[in-house]
Order: structure tokens, then C-alpha cells, then sequence
């Protein structure tokens, strides 16, 4: 309206409230953002509309001379909008030639020419047009409020400058020995470093961003396996998901790229999940493919049919064996191999009831109870989660208990499904906090030491890598590890983890949602366990402590414990919670628990003996699953050869593991 009316000082404050308003939405209203992409209004035609006003109104401030005499700066604002448009071609070809078939990590892949990636704002089309676009809009705004057109030519010719800078910037990225290295030399380098590192046994993962923890649980045990262990995922982005690790990280989103790995030496692919990617990599036939699965439970997923696709499923203990074969689902007992859980290596056994008085938080140590519900799945089982039903009971009960100090773990998932588990789970906080108000106790000096843990753990631990950093620039600050990290990884996570725990009054209930502490930290912790069905019962035993199950399935307490067999040894709790007082009497108190030798027998039957070591029986297990992966490739480079004589060369040699080999 300003332009067509045209009245200048209305034309100078809607262009100025509009480049504020871009800020405002840039900063807190991301959700508009993506509602005006939608609309086919984004950042790049609200600017070119924000000109053109400016143009229009410049325009019918005068007399029809005014055209002729502002015709250059029109031009060269158009000379500015066509640069842009060839900045955004440039842009993309850069962006095809930085896209590589292989994304690596923990390998050195210097020879792949890479590169520092552009400056970001010369990726992001509208951003780029608004800050290059902002002196010549600049200069119309200085015009229409002078009459003088030099405003307006020189914020062009900035304009026009910044342009040609970065324009010059993206093609000298272009040059050959600038541009990384084309598909054809990735794939050959990729053959050249798998026939140098030659990996024995891998873990293979797909999935969404949510769910890299499932393979974070495997990183430790195949760090500590024999052989040369390697980590191939589908995604990209799940690169950077994966936690700190020295492991090699090989990313291949391409089926025809994940092919090559059957002319490599690995041998065996530990599956810790079930993805719709998996069915590309179990075509590869000299690779042998076990599945570990993510955790344990009685869920129904535990023992899913897609089991009966691996050439052997690896399970805790005798139960997960005797959950397969009743399922029924096409597993076979001679495919199913015990090995524990290496993971729980790290979970301290019981070590007594909580020592020092009863009371208030300033009394001395009290209960520290684990409440760390499961999520509510996608089958919509009321009985998954107790999270809606029986959550704010159980913790009411626990809170009301002066000599409870809560833990509340919530699973990362909750609310992702069901609304109302997000609800629950956000009114559980709140009644942790307000809790909190209501106690008072000394709280430790701060001696900066947890600031000081954490600081040298993030070093270890985070990517030295620019914010605006592409995937290639990742690569090459991501390369090869130095040697000793991961141990120098697992002496600063046990610090930090010291110092946490030191910095935090015994008397304060927390809520424990970051990534540290880990969920077994936490188990370390407590005295006592509230759980749901879920894996997380299954790990906790072996600790050997007390634990609780919420019923919220709608069974009776008997077919609970029956249809449930992690259960059996657990204390079953009600949605009303009524059974809490009673349960943190047998904790305090040893001699009133009557589940302690239940759970003794139910740990061996569900996580197998103590005897060997759950990392051994691992090894032992990917040692037996390499060996019959050489004998199958024996066979069939025999039978190749007995049906194409004289067309074959000789077969390459695969490796035997060495238990002496350092991993």
C-alpha cells in the first residue's frame, strides 16, 4: 500500500518491520518458516517481493522521467538476482561433487582429496539472498528517502560484488584438483582400504535418529571382540549418532556400494535391530548374519518371525531360548546361541540394603529408587508402558516416603506415540520439581571437578568439527583415531560419572533424561528398580537387587507373573501403587524379602551363569560364526570351481581371528 500509494515514510517503516519480522520468525517461529516453504513464499520470494515494492514506489514518486533515469539500477538489480540463480546452479554442483557414495569415520581418508566445506551461507539460498541482497535494499530505502539515486546504484554495486565473490568462491571449488575425488576413485579407494584393514566381523545398523542407541549398546562388546571389528550403517546422518568409539565407520547408503563388501574379507554382521534395509545386506552370501537384537524382554517383539532371516539369533540366556520356541515363529533351537549380555559387565551386584537412618533428606543416606518406565510401543498395549496409567501414583508413593530419593529415567521414546505418555511424563517432572521445594538439606561445595570431568570427556568424546561442516569435512577431521583414546574414553567417562553423582545432594530426587548418566550408572545407584515389561528388568538382574514391575496390562496378578516371566521374581505393583510402603520395607529390611532367591534363579535363567564371562561367551560366539562363514566360502569356491574349471583363479585367502591379535 506504502508503494502504490506511494507515501515514503510508511515505505521505509514496512520495510524495515518486514526485515524484522524475518529475523523474528528465523529465531523463535521455525514452524511459520516451514508453513510459508509450503505456501511457495519462502525466504528468496519474500525478498525479490520486498524490492520490487521498493522499485514500484521509487517509481511513482516522480514524473514518468524517473523511469528512464532509475532504468540502470533496475538493470543492475536484475544483473544481482541473475548471479543469484547462478550462484544457487554453482551451489548444487558443489554440493553433487562433495556428495560422496562412502561417508567414513575413524579411517583416514585423506586420499579422497577432501576439503574444508563451503562457507554455509553460500548454501542456503535465501539466507544468501538476504544478506547480499541487504545493502542494495539498503541503498532503495536511502533513495526513497533522498531522491538520490546514488544511494540506491552504490547498495547495488555492493551488492553486485558480494555476488560475484561468492559465485567466484563455489567455481574455483569446481577446479579438478580443488573438487574431491569422483564416485569411481571413492570406490576404488574403498576396495583398497577394506583389502588393507581386512574386517572380520561387523555390526550393521539402519534406522532413524531416535534409534541409535541400539547400536550404542553393542559398541563396547564388539570394541573388545576379537578379531578387527568394523561398523557399517545406511544412513548418513547416523554417523554422527553413533557415540564415541575408535571403531572404523564405514557409511554406504547405496545397495550397489553395499555389495562390495561380499568381495571383502568380512566374515560375519551383527544385527542389533530389524530395519527394512536389512533385507539388502543379507543377500550378500559369504558374509554369515546373527541377530542380537537391542534388549530383552517378553515383549512379543523379542522374538519376532524377521529372526528366522539370520543364520543365527544370539540371545542372553535359557528364557529368550524358550521364548523362541514357543512363539513359534520359524527360529530353530540349533540356530539360537546363549551368550549373555556383555554389556551388563558393567553393572555393580548388590551390595546390601541402603545403610544410615530413616527419615528426612538431612538424616543420613536414604533409598535411591529407579523409576525407569518403558515407552508405549507402537501396538497401543495399555500394558507397555505404566507411564499413563500408574506414573504419577507410583511416584506420589515413592515421594511421599522421606527416606526415598528418586531417580526418574523416562525411556527417550515416551510421548512419541500416544499423547497422553508425553502428557503424563511432563506431570511427573513437575512433581518431582515441586518434591524438591519441599525438601531442604546441605548440598556439596562446588569445587568445580564436574565441570572440569566433564570438559575432559567432551574433548575425548565430541567431533572437532565446524558447526557449518559437510559431510566431507567430517571425514577429514574424523579420521583415524590416535592410539589409546577409548581407554582414555572410559577413565574420563568414569570420572565424570564419580564427580556427577559427588556434585548432587543424597537427598535430592533427580530426573535423569541426558545421555550421561547412561542407564547402568543408574542402575549402580539404586537400591530398588520400577519398571515395566522391558528389557530394562531383564538387565537390571543383574545387579541382583530388589525390583518392581508395574501391572497395567489388565490381568490378574497370577496370569501377569505367568504370561511374563521376567516378572517372576519381581514384585508386581498395582496402577494405584498401594503395594509401595510394603516394598520399601523388604528393601530396607533383607530379612523380610522373599523374592531374594527367586531372583538369583530367574538372573541365571534369563542373563545365563556368571561363569564364563558374558564377553567371553561374545567372543567365543563371533569366533564359531567367522569359522562356518571360511567353510561356507570354502564350499562354494570348491563347487565353483568343480563347475567352471580353468575360468577361476585362485581364491583369495580369508584370515583366521587370532585371540593374540590386538583389537
Amino acid at each position: 500500500m506504502a508503494a502504490l500509494r506511494p507515501h515514503v515514510p510508511s515505505l521505509l517503516a514496512a520495510t524495515v518491520a518486514s526485515l524484522a519480522v524475518e529475523g523474528v520468525l528465523y529465531r523463535w517461529q521455525r514452524s511459520m518458516v516451514s508453513l510459508f516453504a509450503k505456501s511457495h513464499a519462502d525466504l528468496s520470494v519474500r525478498h525479490v517481493l520486498r524490492d520490487l515494492l521498493l522499485v514500484v514506489g521509487l517509481l511513482r514518486l516522480g514524473g514518468q522521467d524517473r523511469e528512464t533515469a532509475y532504468a540502470p539500477l533496475v538493470v543492475g538489480l536484475l544483473v544481482f538476482y541473475a548471479l543469484h540463480c547462478a550462484i544457487q546452479a554453482v551451489s548444487v554442483l558443489v554440493r553433487r561433487t562433495r556428495t560422496l557414495p562412502v561417508v567414513t569415520r575413524n579411517i583416514d581418508a585423506s586420499a579422497l582429496r577432501l576439503s574444508p566445506a563451503p562457507p554455509l551461507l553460500l548454501r542456503r539460498p535465501g539466507h544468501r539472498l538476504l544478506v547480499f541482497g541487504l545493502p542494495a535494499t539498503a541503498g532503495l530505502l536511502a533513495t526513497a528517502a533522498t531522491d538520490e539515486p546514488g544511494c540506491a546504484a552504490f547498495g547495488i554495486a555492493v551488492s553486485l560484488g558480494l555476488a560475484l565473490k561468492g559465485l567466484y568462491d563455489l567455481l574455483v571449488r569446481l577446479l579438478p584438483s580443488r573438487r574431491p575425488a569422483s564416485e569411481q576413485e571413492v570406490l576404488d579407494w574403498l576396495d583398497a582400504w577394506l583389502a588393507e584393514y581386512k574386517p572380520t566381523v561387523g555390526l550393521y545398523f539402519s534406522g532413524g535418529a531416535s534409534s541409535a542407541y541400539q547400536a550404542n549398546m553393542w559398541l563396547e562388546p564388539l570394541a573388545n571382540v576379537d578379531g578387527r571389528p568394523l561398523i557399517v550403517l545406511r544412513e548418513r546422518f547416523m554417523v554422527q549418532k553413533i557415540a564415541a568409539t575408535d571403531i572404523p565407520v564405514l557409511c554406504l547408503p547405496k545397495v550397489s556400494t553395499l555389495m562390495r563388501l561380499e568381495h571383502s574379507t568380512l566374515q560375519a554382521l551383527i544385527h542389533p535391530s530389524n530395519s527394512g534395509k536389512t533385507s539388502q545386506v543379507l543377500r550378500i552370501p559369504t558374509i554369515k548374519h546373527t541377530f542380537v537384537n537391542h534388549g530383552e524382554s517378553d515383549k512379543l517383539s523379542s522374538c519376532n518371525p524377521y529372526a528366522k532371516a539370520y543364520d543365527e539369533v544370539w540371545v542372553a540366556g535359557p528364557a529368550a531360548r524358550e521364548r523362541y520356541a514357543a512363539a513359534e515363529v520359524g527360529v530353530e533351537d540349533k540356530d539360537v546361541v546363549e551368550i549373555g549380555r556383555p554389556q551388563l559387565d558393567a553393572v555393580r551386584p548388590y551390595a546390601g540394603p541402603p545403610t544410615g537412618p530413616r527419615g528426612g533428606a538431612a538424616d543420613g543416606h536414604v533409598a535411591t529408587v529407579l523409576y525407569a518406565p518403558t515407552w508405549e510401543g507402537w501396538d497401543g498395549n495399555p500394558g507397555n508402558t505404566s507411564v499413563i496409567e500408574a506414573g504419577e501414583n507410583l511416584v506420589r508413593a515413592l515421594l511421599a516416603d522421606p527416606g526415598v530419593r528418586l531417580l526418574y529415567k523416562p525411556h527417550p521414546l515416551t510421548g512419541s506415540v500416544d499423547p497422553r505418555a508425553g502428557a503424563a511424563d511432563l506431570r511427573i517432572r513437575e512433581l518431582v520439581r515441586a518434591a524438591n521445594r519441599e525438601r531442604t538439606g546441605e548440598r556439596p561445595a562446588p569445587d568445580g571437578e564436574l565441570a572440569l570431568r566433564a570438559g575432559e570427556l567432551d574433548r575425548l568424546t565430541t567431533a572437532d568439527y565446524r558447526t557449518a561442516a559437510d559431510q566431507v569435512e567430517r571425514m577429514l577431521s574424523q579420521s583415524a583415531p590416535e592410539p589409546g583414546r577409548a581407554e582414555a574414553v572410559a577413565r574420563a567417562t568414569a570420572a565424570w560419572e564419580e564427580a556427577y553423582w559427588a556434585s548432587l545432594p543424597e537427598w535430592e530426587h533427580q530426573v535423569v533424561t541426558d545421555v550421561r548418566p547412561t542407564l547402568y550408572a543408574c542402575f549402580n545407584r539404586a537400591d530398588l528398580l520400577i519398571s515395566d515389561v522391558s528389557s530394562v528388568v531383564s538387565d537390571f538382574l543383574a545387579s541382583g537387587k530388589p525390583y518392581a514391575v508395574a501391572n497395567t496390562s489388565g490381568l490378574t496378578e497370577e496370569v501377569f507373573r505367568e504370561t511374563f516371566p521376567t516378572v517372576r521374581a519381581a514384585t508386581v505393583l498395582a496402577p494405584d501403587a498401594a503395594g509401595v510402603p510394603r516394598l520399601l520395607d523388604a528393601v530396607r529390611n533383607p530379612e523380610r524379602d522373599e523374592l531374594a532367591e527367586a531372583r538369583a534363579e530367574l538372573k541365571r535363567h534369563l542373563l545365563g551363569p556368571d561363569e564364563p564371562a558374558s564377553q567371553e561367551r561374545f567372543n567365543e560366539a563371533v569366533r564359531a560364526l567367522c569359522s562356518a562363514a571360511r567353510e561356507h566360502r570354502a564350499r562354494m569356491a570348491e563347487r565353483l570351481a568343480a563347475e567352471f574349471p580353468g575360468q577361476r583363479g585362485p581364491v583369495e585367502e580369508v584370515p583366521e581371528l587370532d585371540p593374540t591379535a590386538e583389537t
